[in-house]
């Protein structure tokens, strides 16, 4: 996630200018917790942890879930935000040309899978679980979350360039985690990404989550995995990013995008990598985060 300094962003910004919310971050990133057991942590009233929750939910660093216990209920807060990059300087008015495209999960136009691996709609299972074939069943395109152990998925990106016009950087925002059986939050995986078949770089994902239930993961889904990680993967002048931090030197003149061809986006786990632990994705209503894949191409 990139955060600009500005006046826009003060809610997310402020949230950093209070002691006891960053210690409230650095407790919930050991474990989830509720409001009385964060108040006795940090010898306060929970009415005053409420409010620093209120201030924490807003800027969509944690999340919170009410859920029942032995009297009546109890808020449960989660920290959601893996990182966030801060920008200070705006970029210039060329780079403000760009289109966004939001690219369904299921709407892949090419793949290679190997079990585990499945794929769901909001509503139910689509085919087998564990069967590849069934990555081609038409209703595929409904998906909004899948999961395989080894392979690639890929997907196509509309250039909408024209004439003279060139791209300056993709932006690619996708929630993702690794593919365990069940699930196991000590699961790392070396996830490749690519762009018309350059390597921008490999990411080694931690684990396969499921401990917490996904703010947005159907309560119908009981099968281990609930949420991933979001991470932003973009590709300029300068070279490639993962959330800000440089993994290679390719250059978005590297990826050779011509006019009138689509702009082909890879994820892939190949079996000889060092962790091969394979690759979930989440899109709208799974996950922590309401979103699919949100492209952005400036030009």
């Amino acid at each position: 996630m990139n955060i600009e300094v500005n006046s826009r962003n003060l809610k997310f910004l402020e949230c950093f200018a209070s002691d006891t919310r960053i210690k409230i971050i650095e407790l919930l990133n050991d474990r989830p917790m509720n409001i009385k057991d964060l108040a006795e942590a940090l010898g306060i009233s929970s009415a005053i942890v409420t409010k620093h929750i209120q201030k924490l939910e807003e800027a969509a660093i944690i999340t919170t879930e009410s859920v029942p216990s032995t009297r009546g209920r109890q808020k449960i807060c989660h920290l959601t935000l893996e990182s966030a990059t801060l920008q200070f300087r705006a970029k210039k008015q060329a780079d403000q040309n760009r289109y966004a495209v939001s690219i369904p999960i299921g709407q892949y136009s090419a793949y290679e899978v190997k079990p585990t691996c499945g794929l769901c709609s909001d509503t139910k299972i689509i085919g087998m679980v564990d069967d590849p074939r069934y990555f081609s069943d038409p209703e595929h395109v409904k998906a909004h979350h899948l999961w395989f152990a080894s392979g690639f998925i890929e997907y196509r990106i509309p250039n909408y360039l024209v004439g003279k016009q060139s791209v300056r950087s993709i932006s690619i925002s996708l929630e993702l985690c690794s593919e365990a059986p069940h699930y196991n939050e000590n699961w790392p995986s070396d996830l490749s990404f690519f762009i018309n078949d350059i390597c921008l770089g490999v990411w080694t994902c931690p684990g396969d989550f499921g401990a917490v239930k996904g703010v947005y993961t159907p309560v119908w889904w009981e099968m281990g995995t609930q949420h991933g990680l979001l991470k932003q993967i973009t590709v300029d002048a300068d070279g490639s990013y993962i959330d800000g931090i440089r993994i290679s030197d390719c250059t978005v003149k590297d990826l050779a995008v011509s006019y009138g061809e689509d702009i082909r986006f890879k994820i892939s786990v190949p079996e000889t990598a060092s962790h091969s632990g394979g690759l979930s994705l989440f899109g709208k209503q799974f996950g922590n985060y309401d979103q699919d894949i949100q492209v952005y191409v400036a030009y």
